[in-house]
Parts: C-alpha cells; sequence; structure tokens
C-alpha cells in the first residue's frame, strides 16, 4: 500500500484529479455553512448576468434563484448520487460476478445470460423505464442508476474470479476443508477488487452524467438543487443567458474529469508493473 500510495502522489494527473474531487466535495461541504438558506428559494431579479450584483457572484436562473448557492448545494447531490449509486452498482456486480466465476459451467450460463439481458437495452434507456415506471425521486432516481449499471461490473469480477479461482493459494485453502463462502470473501475476492475499484470511478462518472441526462430532461426530481436541474432551467434562455448552463456545465465537466483522473490514477498505482517501473 505504501508502494501505490508514493506511486500515485508520483502521477501529476492522478495528484489533479484528487484535486477537483476534494475541491467539489469542500463545496459540498460548505454549502450549508455559506448559504444556510433554501437554494431553490427566490433570492432576487431573474436572470441576473455574472458579477452585476454583489449578492449573486453567478447570477440568477430563470426564476430568480441565485446560481452559485444552487451550484454548492448540488455539489452534495452529484457526490452523494454518485456514490450511492456505485455502491448499489458494485455490491450487485461484484455478488452476480463472483458466483459466475466461483462456480461457472451452469450457474456462469445462467448469471451471464441475465447479465447479457441487461445489456441489450442500453442504461439511460433502461434508467428511463425506471423512472417512468417508479417515479423521479431522488431515491428512485439514485437506485435506479445502480440497477441498470452493474453489468460491466459483474463481467470484470466474474473475470478475475475465473482467473483466481484455480491459483494455487485458492486450491490450498481448498484442500484444508474451507468452505465456498470463506474461499469467496476471503481468498479470491481480495485479490479481484482492484481492478473493480478502479472500475468504481467510471460507474461514478457516468452515475453524475445519467442523473444530470435525466434532470436535463426534466425528469429527475425538481425539488433538489442538482446540477442537472440547473442546466435544464438554462435550456430555453441557452443563446441568450447560456451562463445559466454553462456554469453547472462546467462544474460536471470537472468532477467527472476528476472521477476520471483518480481512477486512472488508482489503476497506475495498483498495477505492479506500472508500479515497479
Amino acid at each position: 500500500m505504501r508502494r501505490a500510495l508514493l506511486a500515485y502522489i508520483r502521477n501529476p494527473a492522478a495528484v489533479l484529479g484528487a484535486a477537483l474531487v476534494l475541491a467539489v466535495l469542500a463545496m459540498g461541504l460548505a454549502a450549508p455553512l455559506l448559504f444556510p438558506n433554501d437554494p431553490l428559494g427566490l433570492a432576487g431579479r431573474p436572470l441576473q448576468w455574472p458579477g452585476a450584483n454583489p449578492r449573486f457572484p453567478l447570477g440568477t436562473d430563470p426564476s430568480g434563484r441565485d446560481i452559485m448557492a444552487q451550484l454548492f448545494h448540488g455539489a452534495r447531490v452529484s457526490l452523494l448520487i454518485g456514490f450511492v449509486a456505485t455502491l448499489v452498482a458494485t455490491a450487485i456486480g461484484i455478488s452476480i460476478g463472483a458466483l459466475a466465476g466461483f462456480y461457472s459451467g451452469f450457474v456462469d450460463t445462467v448469471l451471464m445470460r441475465l447479465t447479457e439481458a441487461f445489456q441489450t437495452l442500453p442504461n439511460f434507456l433502461l434508467l428511463l423505464v425506471l423512472v417512468a415506471v417508479f417515479g423521479s425521486q431522488i431515491e428512485t432516481v439514485t437506485i435506479a442508476i445502480g440497477l441498470v449499471s452493474w453489468p460491466p461490473v459483474a463481467r470484470l469480477t466474474r473475470a478475475e474470479f475465473l482467473t483466481l479461482r484455480t491459483r494455487e493459494f485458492v486450491q490450498a485453502a481448498r484442500v484444508q476443508g474451507l468452505s465456498d463462502l470463506h474461499l469467496m470473501l476471503r481468498e479470491v475476492l481480495p485479490n479481484a477488487l482492484p481492478p473493480v475499484i478502479v472500475y468504481a470511478s467510471v460507474v461514478m462518472a457516468v452515475a453524475i452524467l445519467l442523473e444530470s441526462a435525466l434532470a436535463f430532461l426534466q425528469l429527475s426530481d425538481p425539488n433538489v438543487p442538482s446540477w442537472g436541474n440547473l442546466i435544464g432551467l438554462g435550456r430555453n434562455v441557452l443563446r441568450v443567458e447560456w451562463y445559466v448552463s454553462a456554469i453547472p456545465g462546467v462544474a460536471i465537466l470537472l468532477t467527472i474529469l476528476g472521477v476520471s483522473l483518480v481512477g486512472q490514477g488508482l489503476n497506475d498505482a495498483l498495477n505492479p508493473r506500472i508500479t515497479g517501473r
């Protein structure tokens, strides 16, 4: 772990990604202190440009709400959605991939056919169906994003288990009479986790984008100050007051960039060949 940490610190792109993610996290933590009032409450005259009013450094949206307040509170929403959706997708993907890769045979065939069935439709179309059926509350949207994001995690976990289940240390533990559950959780899974953890950063980035896309289409929870909702509000005034959509768009871009750079940095740090070199 010390070697991996040193390798990560020596990677400028990875350090930049961590700085971006920490900056967004700091925005979310500071939001209740800097903007204690409701970020969706009316604050002033609609569509004030950034810098035109000292009270609103980033201007106001078409409803007269402070964009900066929504930006800071939206950081909390986006990170929370990305984190919870990633946990859901990772938990489901690891469970299915571990069972398929460890037992192979009939179990592998059934679980992989199930995974392929989920991958038949694009995840965004499946997400639209789930939101249309179960509603657009922020909790429902978050769980739905996790439910449509697990198949790649399952396939990656399966590939790792297929490689590791025949290794010598697993066979030695099997000879000792240890149960399959012990072999899966204590012997194989810890060695299969590094690439899954790296891919989790991709899942988190996609989760933030999916929620933003839903909000842009006005299919997400309108009572939540998310960046996607703010972009959707600026859609009708995009040609004139483009800043309404541009500001949260840049925030999403930097957040996705930061998460992606962190994932790439973890991949390089946890890769023994790159770390050794």
